[in-house]
């Protein structure tokens, strides 16, 4: 059967507007934040309810059609770069926030609403959506959940997850389930919403979700501490929590990244330090002030050489920013960005941080650090040209390195970002033969014809 036939199929599901078939038409959908993948898939369609996201998989069902959902495209390992002959099916008009419900601190939202619109929706009640990702203006909802996303708030108050109450799922054979319910406590049956978060789409598409909020803390403090050494700022950080404290936001950068940072955004960044830190520290005002004295005297016994404390929000969001934009920054000296992802047990940071610089150098490779570091993630981003083979070759091999070490320092592969087509080479080696097995299993019991996201995660 012709194309043209499904085609129009889709066509009569959603409308004529909503389907992209012509190739400079569906070219931005081609690839996603993940620097040197790129597929062109058969077609991107839009639908605008979860009726027709059922439609469109029995579509493909019929016409043995691999399917790959799509958000804002921000992901970073791959996870929504098309399939070979698939159909994207992109939830960008699903961007509904439903409703806020202040009496049980929930919020409901379809799977491509924007995540800052959610918090913003939040805010109106005095409420606040914790997970934070660095593409919070932009990344959908549904994406977060497909990727199970973390960000600056993580260390404190965790993952997509930990907020994720109930879903509402296609299932790969056009069924829709709904997932958990807005019960603070249910023990009932298998925890089935927690098997599709972090699925990254290979089992089910995400249309709908309802999200735990909490309220706005009562006040904030923020603050920058720079260091001559980035092993000091690495300790400051095991330090902190070996006190017990548990900041908001506890980031870290490094001099290649400063220097980026202060030459996009001009806020005023010690250009020669070669590490900072930005530490936030939220909740009751007595105890916000208590947690920042603490870790300010944590930071100059640790050896910080300066310490810049937030006058107001004001100055607070502008030092936010030094960590906000640094994947920006970075972005802009090099062709090509590779932004990585692996997390250690934080008493490892240190080894961690001087392992990155050391195979950097041994590559001669240019490599900015920065990420959430409170929770242990890195983001060693590698700045090269794609062009060059050799240059990416040594990438490939710098990066296989840190991979290995990150797993014999007892870390994963991926804190945040997910496994997708970019890190699927080094699942078997962290999780072991037997839970690769397992995985496959849970993924052909519910996807027996391999319709959703092929070849995402393993092969």
């Amino acid at each position: 059967m012709s194309s043209s036939v499904w085609i129009k199929e889709l066509v009569d599901i959603v409308g004529q507007d909503h389907v992209l078939t012509a190739k400079i038409d569906i070219l931005p959908y081609s690839f996603d934040g993940t620097a040197t993948l790129k597929q062109s898939p058969l077609a991107v369609v839009f639908p605008a309810n979860t009726s027709e996201v059922a439609a469109c998989v029995r579509l493909a069902i019929h016409h043995e059609i691999a399917v790959v959902t799509r958000g804002s495209g921000t992901g970073l390992s791959g996870g929504s770069v098309p399939s070979p002959n698939s159909l994207v099916i992109c939830l960008v008009r699903m961007d509904a926030v439903l409703a806020v419900d202040p009496e049980n601190l929930t919020v409901r939202a379809q799977a491509g609403a924007i995540t800052q619109k959610i918090d913003d929706a939040a805010g109106e009640y005095g409420l606040f959506y914790p997970p934070d990702p660095g593409s919070i203006k932009i990344s959908t909802i549904g994406g977060n959940v497909a990727e199970n996303s973390g960000g600056l708030r993580g260390l404190k108050y965790g993952v997509t997850r930990d907020y994720v109450m109930e879903l509402e799922v296609v299932l790969p054979d056009a069924s829709i389930v709904r997932l958990g319910n807005a019960c603070v406590k249910d023990v009932a049956g298998y925890s089935l919403k927690d098997l599709f978060i972090g699925s990254e789409g290979t089992l089910g598409i995400v249309t709908e979700v309802l999200l735990k909020l909490l309220p706005k803390p009562e006040a904030r403090r923020t603050m920058l501490a720079t260091y001559a050494r980035m092993e000091d700022a690495a300790e400051t950080v095991s330090a902190i929590i070996a006190a017990r404290i548990i900041p908001c936001t506890l980031e870290f950068l490094d001099q290649t990244t400063i220097r980026c940072v202060e030459d996009f955004c001009r806020i005023g960044l010690p250009t020669d330090a070669a590490a900072l830190l930005l530490m936030e520290t939220d909740g009751h005002p007595a105890a916000v002030a208590d947690e920042a004295e603490r870790m300010e005297a944590i930071a100059r016994k640790m050896g910080a050489s300066s310490i810049r404390v937030a006058k107001d929000t004001n100055e607070a969001a502008v030092l936010a920013t030094a960590r906000r934009s640094a994947f920006s920054a970075l972005a802009r000296l090099r062709p090509t960005t590779i932004l990585e992802d692996v997390t250690v047990p934080r008493n490892q940071l240190a080894t961690m941080v001087s392992f990155i610089n050391e195979v950097a150098s041994r590559y001669g490779l240019l490599v900015g650090t920065f990420g959430h570091m409170g929770d242990g993630n890195l983001h060693p981003t590698f700045l090269a040209d794609e062009k060059d083979a050799d240059e990416m070759k040594r990438v490939h091999l710098a990066l296989n390195e840190i991979v290995t070490r990150t797993i014999e320092l007892g870390g994963t592969i991926t804190g945040e970002h997910g496994v997708g087509l970019a890190k699927r080479e080094w699942l078997a080696q962290q999780v072991g033969d037997a839970s690769l097995s397992l995985m496959k299993l849970v993924k052909h019991s519910l996807d027996p014809r391999n319709l959703l996201n092929p070849g995402k995660i393993f092969h």
